[in-house]
């Protein structure tokens, strides 16, 4: 069952699509994950769900409830995480909350306070002025603010931007805190790796489309892709000889050492090492990967993420 519904959007600014014709369903309390690179579109779709932004074409609702056009139906259901949120440096992190229930017109007792606050890890910085709280701190009580009205549905935008990996892996154990609450959530990423650990499904968009959706499992088992073996020798090795050898379908040389790709893992690299004691050279820094969702996106785009 699906609790938002998006049909057709569409958003233009001037010639720019910034998004043409999205549409997707999330599921009752799954992690639902928009991912694409800066420019995609993603802000935009989300902002249009949210009743943030009102879209040229198309239409949202959320538990059957129209958004458009009167954003104020649906409030209620959600709580959102903006991109970029803008607290008060010199109010406490309690404080906070309770200024963000009384929006709700809630009066927040001290027990709910203290669950919103042990949803994201911030009980001991409960006393701690904004402005004395870590980047990745921040982030977490963005998103407990988030939580004040109790929302059906969650929306995260880019929570992780900016964040060095341990605070943005911490961050992760938050959303899963969430979810196994029961609530919905989709949130929006430019991290291939955050999308395959939390979401249940993914919508990659480029250029305002979007162009899959599945699981990322099923994104990439789709790509029939060959596992890559990454290695360095000491010495230059003849590159026929050495697919001869190895069985691999295609082999090549980077600034760093030799690229392979196979789709008998066991078999290359058995041969690879029989080629190297052959040759008298040594293999170093040997590295097996399979596909991921960045290979995902080069395939249907013809570029990286990052690009």
């Amino acid at each position: 069952m699906n609790v938002i519904e998006v049909n057709g959007l569409v958003k233009n600014y001037g010639d720019l699509k910034a998004v043409d014709n999205v549409s997707f369903g999330v599921e009752v309390g799954e992690i639902f994950g928009i991912l694409g690179p800066n420019g995609a579109g993603k802000t935009t779709t989300l902002e249009m769900i949210e009743g943030l932004r009102q879209p040229d074409a198309g239409s949202v609702s959320i538990k059957g409830i129209q958004v458009w056009p009167d954003p104020g139906a649906t409030k209620a259901l959600i709580g959102v995480q903006l991109q970029t949120t803008a607290l008060f440096d010199y109010l406490t992190v309690r404080e906070m909350l309770a200024l963000f229930g009384s929006f709700y017109r809630l009066r927040l007792t001290r027990e709910k306070i203290d669950g919103l606050l042990d949803a994201v890890s911030l009980k001991d910085k409960q006393k701690s002025r904004v402005n004395e709280l870590s980047g990745g701190q921040q982030q977490r009580l963005s998103i407990s603010l988030a939580l004040v009205n109790d929302p059906e549905v969650v929306f995260l935008d880019e929570p992780t931007t900016g964040l060095d990996p341990q605070a943005r892996r911490r961050l992760w154990d938050v959303v899963r805190e969430i979810s196994s609450r029961g609530k919905t959530i989709v949130l929006t990423t430019h991290y291939m790796e955050e999308a395959e650990v939390l979401c249940g499904r993914v919508a990659i968009m480029d250029a305002g489309r979007v162009i899959e959706i599945d699981t990322p499992k099923d994104l990439i088992d789709g790509l029939g892709a060959e596992v890559k073996i990454t290695f360095r020798s000491d010495r230059n090795l003849e590159l026929a000889e050495l697919k001869s050898a190895t069985g691999a379908s295609d082999i090549s040389k980077a600034d760093d050492g030799y690229v392979l790709h196979t789709s008998d893992v066991q078999g290359s690299i058995v041969g690879l090492f029989g080629h190297a004691q052959k040759s008298g050279s040594a293999i170093e820094n040997l590295s097996v990967s399979g596909a991921d969702l960045e290979d995902v996106f080069l395939h249907h785009t013809g570029k990286g993420l990052r690009d």
